[in-house]
């Protein structure tokens, strides 16, 4: 027996709110409107928190309109170990290349930043977590020695979280010995070199061409280290201070030297730029 039998109509259907209107900040669980959350650049207008930004995003936001050249886009990953498991490895590049548009988890190119032409490498988190295998080694090198090349600043922004893929095993490790090495020869040469740092920047990525920038610049609450808090916790059986391994905590234990808010970080490198070239 029906006690209920609402007409249709305005009132006889519940009204859904689209899909993608809203977002909910991670840090302070507010929800805040997608075309607000844009015009911001991505970050919580409440609390400050930072959104990730894809690697076409971060060039948008820091050089100038439509100077950005691809460099190397043709590269893809191989598959030498032939890596199996619940899903290949051959699977797992085609799904990151379905899922962001990109053949790979880097971008490289030059572009002008403030009017001066500049060496650009960018990676993206959202490419298997940004590990660096053959390919994104290969285009950070590359793209290094275009600088020193041309002789003109490199700047590279890490976003990767994944360290060496160790689907490609020691193809993907020695790639943080070539990265050094080039940069090594940026350096003997006097090209300036700025290391800008976003969440998240970890593992083999830290520990080699991220780490070793003539200025070490971090966008505002970047998680940035080697190995997770919630390892280093469990290692050492110890509590860990309040901000580990944020960027604000690196800068105060002189690992970084400047903490930028997303605003602010053009106009930063121009800065920079202008001091160091």
């Amino acid at each position: 027996m029906k006690i209920f039998n609402k007409p249709p109509g305005k009132f006889g259907k519940k009204k859904r709110i689209p899909d993608g209107l809203w977002n909910k900040c991670p840090k302070c669980s507010a929800l805040i409107f997608h075309k607000m959350l844009d015009e911001n650049l991505k970050v919580c207008p409440k609390c400050g928190h930072h959104f990730p930004l894809t690697a076409p995003q971060r060039i948008d936001l820091l050089v100038d309109q439509g100077t950005f050249e691809e460099r190397y886009a043709g590269m893809e990953s191989g598959d030498p170990l032939e890596f199996s498991g619940p899903k290949t490895y051959r699977a797992k590049i085609e799904d990151a290349k379905k899922k962001t548009g990109l053949k790979e988890a880097a971008m490289a190119g030059n572009a002008l930043l403030g009017g001066r032409e500049i060496a650009l490498g960018v990676t993206d988190s959202r490419f298997i977590m940004g590990s660096m295998g053959s390919v994104v080694g290969e285009k950070i090198a590359r793209i290094t020695e275009y600088a020193l090349e041309h002789r003109v600043p490199l700047i590279i922004v890490s976003g990767s979280g994944g360290g060496a893929r160790m689907y490609e095993g020691m193809l993907s490790l020695m790639q943080m010995a070539k990265t050094s090495g080039a940069l090594a020869r940026l350096k003997e040469a006097n090209v300036p070199y700025i290391s800008l740092l976003t969440h998240p920047t970890m593992a083999g990525v830290m520990a080699s061409f991220a780490g070793l920038g003539d200025v070490t610049v971090a966008e505002s609450g970047a998680l940035i280290g080697f190995t997770g808090p919630r390892v280093i916790k469990q290692t050492i059986k110890q509590d860990l201070p309040k901000g580990f391994q944020t960027a604000e905590f690196n800068q105060d234990h002189g690992m970084i030297d400047i903490v930028v808010p997303r605003k602010e970080l053009r106009s930063t490198l121009e800065k920079l730029l202008d001091y160091l070239a």
